[in-house]
């Protein structure tokens, strides 16, 4: 029946049998010439004297543009929810001068406060904390997920190590923290709560530069059986932890109350939903520590690709914090470490923990537990390095960890038992894999690389991995 038709028949019927006039007939009439899609989305353009009163105005898919100033009154985030796939966004400038946010001498208020928030993405902003004590940058509390943190930049955020760049204080879920610059915190990100009670889950944790904390650099807390009735996403969720640059080259506490590694990840839940749960950690920088390892952690981890750099201490450590390690798949590391390179211990019985195709340069390269499989790795001396990599002793930027031609290189490693984590078959640069070489790169330099630096690393695209090669790169 077409339009016309349609319209016909519902003119006739406008008048009922006692002679009244019916309208609602009209209303469907409009409703097919005129089909209603929804509020479109708005772009609210604010300064320092207007912003506040405009939050309470957006809407799901709304952006409020914040312009070049200085903000002194912070950024309150309450009870904003946009949509999937319509995300309410504040956004500072893109370029030029910033929006800046500062800290506040009001030890009650942080610079950015999110609760009970979900789908809103907070980009391009600077965060100046000007070194008061106990305010965190980002702050968030009561439920908050599908929030997005993305090109900030975090200074000045260190007045004691309980000052936090970005903090989330309660459930959380589908975070996605990328591309932002942390200096000079008291801790960069502390994601949970020190009792475990408040879960952080499927995460994605990309592409930041977090340099000079005097704690953590990264720590995601243990978590206890998750609370029912909250919303997290069922079936085994993955945080990823790529692409990212840690280093406590400098400000790092020195004294055994407060030294902390710069990463440390705790367990899931050990028993109910969560508990196969895993962080994919890869491609990322490790450098520096005078007073702990650069990594630790406990649970279910898969660490790869990584570059791991200590001149003055210790490495990797997979060892009980809260509880113990479980399911630990560590290969294709390139390390070098005064001390201890990689160190795995007490791991559950029933679980499987592998160490497999690392190039490790340490005065003790390995120190595992029995029971760990280990296979295809290189272990040399610290001083070795130097013969065996490119430059490893230079400073950040000038740094080369590429094998040397000829070395590293030995018999197929089996991939197999790795063929499940997300970029697998990928080098630290992004080259596919063979299969061939120990160690976070696949052969020599040949052409553009990054060289590692403090500086942001390139993110690298989302190409599928199939076989065992890359394919489209």
């Amino acid at each position: 029946m077409d339009l016309l038709v349609k319209m016909r028949i519902f003119s006739a019927d406008c008048f009922g049998g006692d002679g009244t006039r019916s309208f609602w007939p009209l209303f469907v009439i409009l409703a097919l010439l005129f089909p209603w899609h929804g509020a479109q989305a708005q772009i609210f353009s604010a300064d320092p004297a207007t912003y506040r009163s405009m939050l309470g105005l957006l809407k799901p898919g709304d952006t409020l543009s914040l312009r070049s100033g200085t903000y002194e009154e912070g950024l309150s985030i309450t009870r904003l929810h946009g949509r999937a796939g319509e995300p309410v966004i504040i956004t500072g400038p893109e370029e030029g001068f910033p929006a800046i946010f500062l800290g506040s001498q009001n030890k009650s208020r942080n610079t950015i406060q999110i609760k009970d928030s979900s789908y809103v993405t907070v980009r391009n902003l600077k965060l100046d904390g000007m070194g008061i004590a106990d305010i965190d940058a980002v702050n968030a509390r009561g439920i908050t997920h599908h929030i997005t943190i993305e090109n900030l930049k975090i200074l000045r955020y260190g007045g004691s190590q309980l000052t936090v760049g970005i903090a989330t204080r309660g459930p959380a879920w589908n975070w996605v923290i990328r591309k932002n610059l942390i200096v000079g915190a008291g801790t960069g990100m502390y994601l949970g709560n020190s009792n475990g009670a408040a879960p952080f889950v499927a995460g994605l944790i990309e592409g930041n530069v977090v340099l000079h904390t005097l704690g953590y650099n990264l720590q995601i807390k243990h978590q206890k059986p998750r609370p029912q009735g909250v919303g997290f996403p069922k079936g085994q969720n993955t945080t990823i932890i790529r692409h990212n640059v840690f280093s406590k080259a400098e400000n790092a506490a020195m004294n055994d109350r407060w030294a902390r590694p710069n990463v440390l990840l705790g367990h899931w839940p050990l028993r109910g939903e969560g508990q196969d749960d895993q962080y994919l950690v890869y491609g990322n920088f490790f450098y520096q520590n005078p007073s702990e390892a650069l990594f630790q952690g406990e649970g279910h981890i898969a660490f790869y690709n990584n570059l791991l750099v200590n001149d003055v201490g210790s490495a990797l450590n997979i060892q009980k914090h809260n509880d113990k390690p479980r399911r630990i798949d560590i290969f294709q590391n390139t390390i070098v470490a005064r001390n201890t390179g990689i160190r795995v211990q007490h791991g559950v019985a029933d679980y499987a923990q592998r160490v497999v195709a690392n190039a490790v340069f340490a005065s003790t390269p390995l120190r595992l537990t029995p029971s760990v499989q280990k296979q295809d790795n290189f272990a040399g001396t610290y001083r070795s390095a130097s013969s065996l990599l490119g430059s490893p002793r230079d400073e950040p930027g000038e740094l080369d960890f590429f094998p040397k031609p000829a070395k590293l290189r030995g018999s197929p490693i089996d991939m197999s038992p790795f063929m499940r984590f997300e970029d697998w078959g990928r080098d630290f640069d992004g080259a596919p894999r063979s299969g061939m070489y120990r160690g976070a790169y696949e052969g020599g330099r040949d052409g553009a690389a990054w060289f590692p630096e403090l500086a942001q690393k390139p993110l690298l695209p989302n190409v599928p991995v199939k076989q065992g090669r890359i394919e489209g790169r």
